[in-house]
């Protein structure tokens, strides 16, 4: 018998025997007492679980429009465009008891530029344990999708995972990485999930994020920097429609993109394609003085300088972007600390 329904019917074999073989007066009183213990006890053993053990419950999943609005000033480093675009999506996705359907962002941008680190600031707003909650599932192409020729096993595999899991709690999250390694077709099993469908077979999705995080569109977005860059104009003057056309185009007809010729694009699906600009070095600076913070060494701006400067840019000549952005850094700290 496991614990819990022990402890339940040692209570109730308590009150029960009081009140049998209770009859004076004080015997009975405590029947009573007991008896009601045991009703209050009942009423808030729920409760205690819920407090020691996450579940789908406010308790565990709460949305932070503050937090997530500081942590992306503070800790993202020259994405303005995907700054502004996730705080207003998640926030008008999560301030909505009743959304059409689930928010579906599709992060795009080279590889060090913050979409790994986005989607982990998301989930560190809306659920208590983060990315450790069992209502957040990433899923990384190479590690659970490896071969082409079980494509169709995956495609299965993937629908009774999200179906499982969003009838498990509403407000999962699901995070698709490498989509710009994951295999054609694979990911447009799950449309249906994504569109304006009020249930499929008794489950509701409406409330369930889907991130997909892609290098695919990276080069478009890093042309346009260079045009701004080329022309004298400031990074900040780039705005969300000098990119986003271009880039659900460069997406959608990418074969080596895990959403080339998708449903999802073709149908409008994705709420937001999200462009992540390359860093340059003033941000890669930002990155290390982060780096220090968060491992509570004193900021050293000439420590910054030789991480920074120890980073290959492009083009060659100008040095304006970072290859890998912010991605290295950590290891290159440990170097030179």
């Amino acid at each position: 018998m496991k614990p819990r329904k022990r402890l339940v019917l040692l209570l109730w074999m308590l009150v029960c025997s009081a009140t049998t073989e209770a009859i004076e007066p004080i015997s009975t009183s405590i029947a009573v007492g007991m008896a009601a213990a045991l009703t209050g006890f009942l009423a808030s053993y729920q409760n205690i679980l819920y407090y020691f053990n996450e579940c789908c419950r406010p308790e565990w999943i709460s949305f932070n429009r503050t937090g997530l609005e500081a942590d992306l000033n503070r800790k993202l480093f020259g994405q303005h465009i995907a700054s502004r675009i996730i705080l207003k999506a998640v926030n008008g996705f999560m301030s909505n008891e009743n959304p059409k359907k689930p928010l579906v962002l599709s992060l795009h941008g080279w590889t060090g530029t913050g979409k790994n680190f986005v989607s982990q600031l998301i989930a560190e707003n809306i659920y208590r344990e983060g990315m450790d909650s069992s209502f957040v599932h990433v899923f990384t192409s190479e590690l659970h999708f490896p071969h082409s020729s079980q494509i169709e096993t995956y495609k299965i595999q993937l629908q009774q995972w999200i179906k499982g899991n969003v009838t498990n709690c509403a407000r999962s999250m699901f995070i698709f990485d490498e989509m710009d390694k994951m295999h054609p077709g694979l990911i447009d099993s799950i449309k249906p999930y994504l569109d304006y469908y009020d249930k499929l077979d008794g489950v509701s999705y409406r409330k369930a994020i889907f991130i997909f995080l892609s290098n695919a569109g990276g080069e478009s977005i890093i042309q346009t920097a260079l045009d701004f860059w080329t022309s004298g104009r400031i990074r900040e003057e780039i705005e969300l429609r000098d990119l986003e056309t271009v880039l659900s185009l460069s997406v959608f007809n990418n074969k080596k993109s895990g959403l080339w010729h998708t449903s999802l694009i073709d149908k409008n699906l994705v709420d937001f394609f999200v462009p992540f600009l390359p860093l340059e070095y003033r941000h890669v600076i930002q990155c290390v003085l982060s780096e220090m913070e968060a491992r509570r060494i004193p900021p050293d701006k000439n420590v910054a300088d030789q991480v920074a400067r120890d980073l290959i840019y492009f083009p060659k000549s100008e040095r304006i972007f970072a290859v890998k952005g912010c991605k290295t850094i950590e290891s290159k700290l440990d170097y030179y600390t």
